[in-house]
């Protein structure tokens, strides 16, 4: 008998609910509970949007494009209220990039993926040469590669060059981490 109920259970699990149709408040009550969760430009916020429109239009035989104007209304609300900016965004994505050890160009690519204008991005992304130069370190231990190699590994520069070079950084750049033995 206790498989019987397990074996109920995984079935009412398999199945989903339909989707919601779409209306005025199930997309705004939508972007509200997003952007509880995650801090998101207005792109972003956009296309999880239109995602929910396109699976309820999918599934209720309604046509997606007209709801367009619907979401551009609930973006611009959130965009008005202050729960959407991208500039606090890019700038707080871009140092926590930054602290992990990514590239200029890199911050860069990562925010315009998310929906951030080339000059936001290009902005928010701008950094010292130092604080280049600290974020090749960080990307440098945690590939374990320049002064961070384990003593077990053979010294291989030009691959470990190579590795930063993909990761964004100048070749300048790259040459001084690896080169530097006093890094750590």
């Amino acid at each position: 008998m206790a498989g019987d109920a397990s074996g109920a259970l995984r079935d009412k699990r398999q199945v989903r609910k339909p989707p919601r149709r779409i209306t005025p408040d199930y997309l705004q009550r939508a972007a509200m509970h997003y952007l509880e969760r995650y801090a998101a430009p207005a792109a972003q916020l956009r296309r999880v949007l239109e995602r929910k429109v396109v699976l309820s239009c999918r599934h209720h035989g309604d046509e997606p494009g007209r709801f367009s104007s619907l979401l551009d209304e609930v973006v611009a609300r959130c965009v008005a209220s202050g729960l959407v900016d991208d500039r606090r965004f890019a700038e707080a994505r871009a140092a926590s990039l930054r602290r992990r050890g990514q590239s200029t160009r890199a911050v860069a690519a990562k925010l315009a993926a998310k929906g951030v204008t080339r000059d936001l991005a290009t902005e928010a992304s701008a950094a010292e040469p130092e604080d280049e130069l600290a974020a090749a370190r960080i990307a440098a231990k945690r590939k374990r590669i320049g002064p961070w190699r384990r003593p077990d590994r053979p010294f291989e520069r030009q691959k470990e060059i190579a590795a930063l070079a993909r990761a964004g950084f100048s070749m300048t750049i790259a040459r001084t981490v690896i080169d530097d033995g006093c890094g750590r």
